[in-house]
C-alpha cells in the first residue's frame, strides 16, 4: 500500500509528475498534474526538459489523455505510480547545492526543529526549479508551529532571513485576488509570520499533518446554497493545514473549511471570525466551504477580532 500526505510528489510510468492534493486515497492517489515531458519545455531534469502545468491547463490535458481520471481532482491508479517523492527526500541534498534552504535549515535547527520533520515541495522535491522558482518548505505536524515561531524571530533580527517588503507583499496580493481588501490581506498575512525572503528568494513555510494526525477521511458534503456568518473560533489546531479547519460556536454550522491558501491561519482560537462561502451537508451537521474554485469569488475568511485591534474596522 502506498502512503502518501499532501505536498508529496509522485511520478507516474509516462514520467508525468503530479502534486499529492490529499491525505486519504480511496482509489488512487489523489493528485493534481504539475509537470509534464516536453522537449520544448523550459524546465529540464536529469537531460529530460519538462513544461510545467497551471491548474486549468493540467485539467484540459487530462481531460484529454486520461479522461478517467479525472474527478474534482486527478486521480492517478496506483499501478501507474512508478516513484514517490516525499518533501523530506531532499533536504539533504538542497543543503549542500542551494544556500536559501541551508540558511533556512540552519534556522530551524538552532530551535531543535527536528530534521526528519523538514521538507522542501513544489518545483525544488522533484528537481525541476529554475532562477524564478520560490521556495516551499515544508515542516511536519506541531514541529510547524515552532519553525514559524523561528521564522517570525530571525526575520526581527539582522541575517540572513528577511521580511516581505510591500511590494511583493502587493504582487502575492494580485497573484491570489482575494475578496478581501489589501489592507486587510496584510494585516492578516504579517502576523501569521510563516512567509518571508532568503538571499531575495520569497520562501513559504508549510503545514503537513504528521502521520499520527491523519485519522479519517472528510466525508463528502452536498451543497445546499452560500451563508455569510459570524462566530466564535473554537479549534484552530489544522488552520494551516489544506483544507484549514476552523471549529466554530454557531447555531447552525458546525466548522469552516478552507480550500485556498489565502485564508490559512487567517484565525487564532478564541477569535471571532466573518465568513462567507458554500453551505455543505454532511449527515447531520452543517460545515461551511470556502474555496470552491480556484479564484473564489464570495468568499472570504476575516478575523473580526484581529481588524477590530489593527483599528481597520
Amino acid at each position: 500500500m502506498i502512503k502518501t500526505r499532501i505536498r508529496d510528489f509522485l511520478v507516474t510510468k509516462d514520467d508525468w509528475i503530479f502534486a499529492v492534493a490529499d491525505y486519504f486515497h480511496p482509489h488512487g492517489i489523489r493528485s493534481v498534474l504539475r509537470y509534464v515531458p516536453d522537449e520544448n519545455g523550459e524546465r529540464e531534469l536529469n537531460g529530460k526538459r519538462y513544461k510545467k502545468y497551471d491548474f486549468d491547463v493540467a485539467f484540459d490535458f487530462m481531460r484529454e489523455k486520461r479522461p478517467e481520471w479525472v474527478e474534482d481532482v486527478h486521480v492517478v491508479p496506483v499501478d501507474q505510480v512508478k516513484k514517490i517523492l516525499q518533501p523530506n527526500d531532499a533536504i539533504e541534498g538542497l543543503i549542500e547545492s542551494d544556500s536559501r534552504v541551508a540558511t533556512v535549515v540552519k534556522v530551524l535547527d538552532a530551535a531543535g526543529v527536528p530534521r526528519d520533520k523538514m521538507g522542501v515541495t513544489g518545483s525544488l522535491l522533484p528537481g525541476l526549479q529554475n532562477e524564478t522558482s520560490d521556495i516551499d518548505f515544508v515542516v511536519c505536524g506541531n514541529s510547524w508551529f515552532t519553525a514559524r515561531d523561528a521564522i517570525k524571530k530571525a526575520k526581527s533580527e539582522e541575517g540572513p532571513i528577511d521580511d516581505i517588503d510591500e511590494e511583493m507583499w502587493k504582487r502575492i496580493y494580485n497573484k491570489r485576488i482575494p475578496e478581501i481588501s489589501f489592507e486587510e490581506f496584510i494585516a492578516h498575512e504579517k502576523r501569521k509570520g510563516n512567509r518571508g525572503m532568503v538571499e531575495g528568494t520569497y520562501f513559504d513555510l508549510l503545514f503537513v499533518r504528521d502521520w499520527e494526525q491523519i485519522d479519517k477521511p472528510r466525508p463528502r458534503g452536498e451543497d445546499i446554497g452560500t451563508m455569510l456568518i459570524e462566530a466564535k473560533v473554537t479549534n484552530a489546531d489544522l488552520a494551516f493545514d489544506n483544507p484549514s479547519v476552523y471549529e466554530i460556536e454557531h447555531d447552525e454550522i458546525d466548522h469552516v473549511l478552507s480550500y485556498t491558501h489565502t485564508y490559512a491561519g487567517q484565525a487564532l482560537a478564541g477569535e471571532t471570525i466573518e465568513a462567507s462561502g458554500v453551505v455543505e451537508t454532511v449527515g447531520d451537521i452543517k460545515r461551511l466551504v470556502v474555496g470552491t474554485s480556484r479564484e473564489p469569488k464570495g468568499e472570504w475568511i476575516r478575523s473580526l477580532t484581529l481588524l477590530e485591534n489593527e483599528k481597520i474596522i
